[in-house]
């Protein structure tokens, strides 16, 4: 299994990034996909999830109106679109599989910085 996320990168605050999660050695189109982000010191936080089918999309409360994830099953990639970025959405942002089999896989992450 391997997840490999790219898009990261500095923007200013109220610009837009779209973060994008290709995997591989799975049945992507079965899988829920989720993207969580870390800032230094701060707690791990499920930003955005999709399930298999895509019909089940949930995200966090800081991020709702804002971020946008969705998936393509044909390249087996998972997107998230960042709108009107705060200061405060500044954090490595990581995707993850959850699988049939209940076993969560994670990628190594992006960073996204937010600096005027």
């Amino acid at each position: 299994v391997q997840l490999v996320e790219s898009g990261g990168g500095l923007v200013q605050p109220g610009g837009s990034l779209r973060l994008s999660c290709t995997a591989s050695g799975f049945t992507f189109r079965r899988a829920a996909m989720i993207w969580y982000r870390q800032a230094p010191e701060k707690a791990r936080e499920l930003v955005a999830s999709i399930s298999g089918p895509g019909t089940s999309i949930h995200y966090a409360d800081s991020v709702k109106g804002r971020f946008t994830i969705s998936r393509d099953d044909d390249k087996n990639t998972v997107y998230l679109q960042m709108t009107s970025l705060k200061f405060e959405d500044a954090a490595v942002y990581y995707c993850s599989a959850w699988l049939d089999s209940g076993n969560e896989y994670w990628g190594q992450g992006t960073q996204v910085t937010v600096s005027s």
